[in-house]
């Protein structure tokens, strides 16, 4: 990301994407919104600005962070209720070892290494 902070209306000091950084652009979004969560702008319980609203303010299509918005909600971040209503469920803490856990599975299935097997060698690790 390029570092300008956003002086947008949701109040979160967003950054918007850097479209010459090689990573997705809703990838980009995500980690932007959780960390405006690590830093405080917004908190558990906290609504957000609707998904057309945070796109107008980074300057993306509302897809993008709608797709942005799905990753957050995967890992727990957020929450999308009835009417478009999008609330902090959580602190991305947690939401980052969901990322990892992610990219792990992905490197297994590239090697050829399936859920099972993977489930296995963590059991398998020292704890």
């Amino acid at each position: 990301m390029d570092g300008v902070k956003s002086t947008g209306g949701s109040g979160l000091g967003l950054t918007p994407p850097d479209r010459g950084d090689p990573m997705l652009l809703h990838e980009q979004v995500a980690a932007e919104i959780r960390r405006a969560i690590l830093d405080g702008e917004a908190w558990p319980g906290e609504q957000l600005p609707q998904a057309r609203d945070l796109a107008a303010e980074l300057g993306v299509n509302a897809n993008t962070v709608l797709r942005a918005l799905r990753v957050l909600r995967e890992e727990g971040v957020v929450e999308m209720g009835r009417g478009r209503r999008l609330r902090v469920s959580g602190r991305p803490d947690r939401g980052a070892v969901a990322v990892k856990l992610k990219e792990l599975v992905e490197v297994a299935r590239r090697h050829g290494v399936g859920r099972e097997d993977l489930v296995a060698m963590l059991e398998r690790l020292p704890r």
